[in-house]
């Protein structure tokens, strides 16, 4: 067996997978892969239960389906159903991890206990955290390792790279963004305050943070109509950010455009031909994502 140096991401999703093979090491490739049929399989299941116990608990808030004693029967019962498939599977997790402590105070460990905690909660304290399970939209995240298998992963690699890449150019735009929004906010309140003292009129303008709000809804054009300018100047203003907004808003897409464009021109780096990952470094001899070897050859770890 040969010691090879392992990249981080690898090293990464190995330490939680137990030493030996057996049941344990199967149910974690099912849970937490899905790079087999029955990994992929346990995750499009999973994403449908989510999906349905979300839709049960949103539907229990329509208030014209709570008059119907029967139909809010059912939904209980499907979500108290959908509760305990959940709570196996977090189990389930917790059991066939190398590390069970390490992964229950994780970012996923963290989601998936809160995810089923609050119809517990119900039992005790009543009905106002039912709303909660709601966080289970959360782990409808776990998409991307389905999406893995269909190729879908590389366009993600490729625009989080992207936007990684052009962050100081997206970090001096939304400075400028902010202080737009500060001058012109400010600049506001103070002539919408003036004006409306001199003709005896109450502003919509009440504070510098509420001229800053209008100042980004109408930057970014969406323009709620809550709070209007009412003097001339003001909506001279008004336009000028208007048309500075509609400016500003293609900047950060060109950026990351600019910077997708860069890197498709630059030589293409070594490509798995197991998940179709790109972006190794140079002197990679694993693929990061899945460990299978670049050249071709099979995983020897």
């Amino acid at each position: 067996m040969t010691h090879v140096k392992l990249d981080s991401k690898v090293k990464r999703r190995l330490t939680q997978r137990p030493d030996n093979e057996g049941v344990r090491a199967s149910l974690y490739d099912i849970i937490f892969e899905a790079d087999t049929s029955a990994g992929r399989w346990f995750d499009i299941g999973l994403l449908i239960a989510i999906l349905a116990s979300i839709s049960v608990v949103s539907l229990e808030t329509v208030p014209a389906y709570q008059q119907m004693s029967r139909l809010m029967s059912f939904f209980e019962i499907a979500e108290w159903i959908l509760t305990l498939l959940f709570t196996v599977e977090y189990f389930l997790r917790l059991s066939c991890v190398r590390h069970p402590i390490k992964y229950a105070f994780s970012f996923w460990g963290i989601i998936d206990l809160l995810s089923v905690l609050p119809n517990y909660l119900t039992l005790i304290i009543g009905t106002s955290t039912r709303s909660f399970v709601i966080l289970r939209s959360v782990r409808l995240l776990r998409v991307f390792r389905v999406l893995k298998l269909w190729r879908m992963m590389n366009e993600a690699d490729e625009l989080s790279a992207a936007v990684w890449a052009a962050r100081n150019k997206i970090i001096v735009f939304l400075a400028v963004v902010i202080v737009a929004v500060t001058i012109s906010g400010t600049l506001m309140f103070h002539i919408e305050t003036m004006m409306a003292d001199s003709h005896g009129q109450q502003s919509d303008f009440t504070s510098i943070p509420q001229a800053m709000y209008w100042a980004i809804v109408t930057m970014t054009t969406v323009g709620y109509g809550d709070v209007v300018p009412l003097s001339s100047a003001g909506k001279v203003i008004s336009a000028i950010l208007i048309l500075l907004g509609y400016s500003l808003i293609i900047v950060p897409s060109t950026f990351v455009s600019a910077e997708i464009m860069h890197r498709r021109r630059e030589p293409d780096s070594a490509r798995c031909h197991q998940c179709d990952a790109e972006e190794h470094q140079a002197d990679a001899t694993y693929c990061y994502r899945c460990g299978t070897r670049l050249d071709g050859g099979s995983r020897d770890v």
